[in-house]
Formats: structure tokens, C-alpha cells, sequence
């Protein structure tokens, strides 16, 4: 039997208050907001015991969240393929031989018709993704602006991940009224050139402050499953947990190994290892929404419950992701009523983008 299915067992039946034996090494400390956690501070919360971790981040989760409502959040390729970025997990990339190929910007009536329909069945955030290495001003980006436009117009949030940004794109797309902008870290400075050779770690950071400096909500969060250490993850989400104010939403993706790319052959994350991730989010930023990603598909319920005890309070919802398979929306909503949770409705809890303290 897996073992967070006797993880699970204990947390369902002997319940949460004795969880925190006098023998743990977890001391239990404040959940004020912080943005000075050191790596090793972090690296012993994802390592610390998981029935300790999962306690403690449920209790922090729900001092700040309080409801059972879970995010449903849709994503939708704009432009798929031709990337000319080396992301070794990527099968966008022109680098990689993929069944991908380089396809065309989607018209705006088939994506206001795919963000009805992703409304109708009960997502209240359209995110959006264009295989690009940074945005071009001119008639492509014109047309994402008036997709935004119109996706906004359902009550829908609006999140696009374009590459990276300039400070004027930054402020247009704040304009045309978008909530928040998707630039994943993908992992530690210190791992990033082993994933990624045509750009740095810089580049990412720079896009983040133009996508706050323009107040749009930041969308960042990480991969694991390329090869990375416990403390490559732990330095991803030490940096992150830096930024003030703290993203609103952070996706944890586990690794999709995608045949044609370098990472083809990589294992199967293990189901708790992406359990300590969402639970370490949480613990580290207490009112981000954690945001159970890619390679979902791929866990079992009782792994999904976890998850969800750990603090995790949104998923990408629908069929497919920007190219790989996703989870399907009837046993996604099967399982939430199962578990009590609710689906955010559009329109309602929209984020304020935070203003930087810098």
C-alpha cells in the first residue's frame, strides 16, 4: 500500500489535534507573514515530519482561508509550439523533437467561446499561454490584449503567461485589465542552468517586477521532478516567500516527462513529495493561493486529499493543460463535493493586486 494512503489513514481517523507528538522536532511558530524565511529554515520545514507538516499547514491555512472553497482555474493554449526557449521539460520548444508542432494565435470568438464554456462549467479564472520567449509589440500582442479584454467581461479573472515582459507591456496588459501574469521560477538559481540555457534566473525576476510595478497579481510558483534536491526546492520557495508582497498564486507542478524532450525519462514524482511542496507553500505564505498544477493527473485521490489538507486550495480544471492531459472536470467535481469543498464562483473573491514595498 502507498505510503500516504496510511498517511491518510491517520489524519482521517485519528483526527488532527494529536498529530503534534511532545517527540517532534517541529516546533510549532507563529504563521505571521513573513518575507525573511532562510533556506535553512525552509529546508527543515519540507523535511520535517509529514503528519507534523500537514497539521501545521492546515492550521495555518485555514487561521487565513477560513472557507472550503477551492479555485477551479482554466488554462488555455493561445499559441502553441515553435517556443524558441531550451526548457528541458518543455515539448513547445523548437529544441526538442515533439509530436508539437508551431501553431498559429488562436482567434478571439474560439477563445471567448472556450472561456464560456470553461465558466459554465464552474472555473472562475481563464488562464491563458502563448509559446513565446517574450512578448512582441504588434498585432499578435494587440490581439491577446482584446482577449483579455473579453474573457474579463464574463466575470471571469483573466491570467496570461506570455514570456517575458518589458515595463510598458507590463502596463498595458494591466490596462486592458488582466488580474494576474504567470511567470514560473521553474526551480532554484542555483539549478536553473541545468533546465534552462536560454535565459537566467535574472530574466524571471526582472518580468515579476515589471508584472508588479504595473499592480497585476503575480501567478509564480515552481516544477519538481527535473532533478533537483530538497534544497533546490527549498531555495524556489525561499525565494519566493521573499517577494513583498507574496504572490497571490502559486502553482505547484510536478513533472510531466514529455517524450522528445531531455527529461523523457525522469520518474514519477512521488505523490508526498509534492504534498511537502504545497504544505511548505502554505506554511511559508499563508494567504497565497496554493495551486495544485501539472501533473495532477497523475495522483491518485487519497494523494489529492493530501494535498488539499496541506493547504492546497486550487486546481487547473478541464482536460487538458497547455499541451499534456489533465484530470476530468466530472471526477474533479466529484471528488470536491465528496470532500465538502466548493467551487469559487466567478466574480467573487477577485484579488487586489498587492502593492510592492520596495
Amino acid at each position: 500500500m502507498p505510503p500516504y494512503r496510511d498517511a491518510l489513514r491517520h489524519l482521517l481517523f485519528h483526527g488532527h489535534h494529536n498529530l503534534l507528538s511532545p517527540e517532534s522536532t517541529l516546533q510549532v511558530m507563529s504563521d505571521a507573514i513573513r518575507h525573511d524565511w532562510s533556506t535553512e529554515e525552509t529546508l527543515a520545514i519540507l523535511q520535517s515530519p509529514l503528519l507534523d507538516l500537514v497539521q501545521r499547514a492546515r492550521t495555518i491555512h485555514s487561521d487565513h482561508h477560513g472557507n472550503d472553497s477551492v479555485q477551479l482555474a482554466s488554462l488555455l493554449s493561445l499559441k502553441t509550439g515553435g517556443c524558441s526557449e531550451d526548457c528541458n521539460y518543455c515539448p513547445q520548444s523548437v529544441h526538442h523533437s515533439t509530436n508539437v508542432g508551431n501553431g498559429d494565435l488562436m482567434a478571439y470568438d474560439q477563445v471567448l467561446d472556450t472561456a464560456r464554456k470553461a465558466r459554465e462549467l464552474g472555473a472562475s479564472r481563464f488562464c491563458m499561454g502563448a509559446a513565446w520567449r517574450q512578448v512582441h509589440d504588434g498585432e499578435e500582442f494587440d490581439r491577446v490584449l482584446n482577449m483579455v479584454r473579453g474573457v474579463g467581461a464574463l466575470g471571469m479573472e483573466t491570467c496570461v503567461t506570455l514570456g517575458m515582459l518589458s515595463q510598458d507591456q507590463a502596463r498595458r496588459l494591466a490596462e486592458a485589465g488582466l488580474t494576474a501574469y504567470n511567470h514560473n521560477l521553474d526551480t532554484s538559481p542555483e539549478y536553473y542552468n541545468k533546465i534552462i540555457s536560454t535565459r537566467d534566473f535574472e530574466d524571471r525576476m526582472e518580468t515579476l517586477r515589471h508584472v508588479r510595478e504595473a499592480g497585476i497579481s503575480l501567478c509564480v510558483g515552481g516544477i519538481i521532478g527535473m532533478g533537483e534536491s530538497d534544497r533546490d526546492r527549498a531555495r524556489m520557495l525561499e525565494i519566493l516567500a521573499g517577494l513583498d508582497p507574496h504572490p497571490e498564486s502559486v502553482p505547484i507542478n510536478a513533472l510531466v516527462a514529455v517524450v522528445g524532450t531531455p527529461l523523457e525519462n525522469r520518474p514519477p514524482v512521488d505523490p508526498l513529495d509534492l504534498v511537502r511542496m504545497c504544505a511548505t507553500a502554505r506554511i511559508l505564505m499563508p494567504e497565497s493561493r496554493v495551486r495544485l498544477s501539472a501533473g495532477r493527473h497523475q495522483l491518485s485521490r487519497e494523494a489529492q486529499v493530501l494535498c488539499f489538507l496541506a493547504g492546497a486550495n486550487s486546481i487547473f480544471y478541464g482536460e487538458k493543460l497547455l499541451t499534456t492531459a489533465n484530470t476530468e472536470c466530472e471526477e474533479d467535481r466529484r471528488l470536491l463535493r465528496e470532500l465538502g469543498l466548493s467551487p469559487l464562483p466567478p466574480d467573487v473573491d477577485k484579488p487586489t493586486p498587492a502593492t510592492s514595498a520596495a
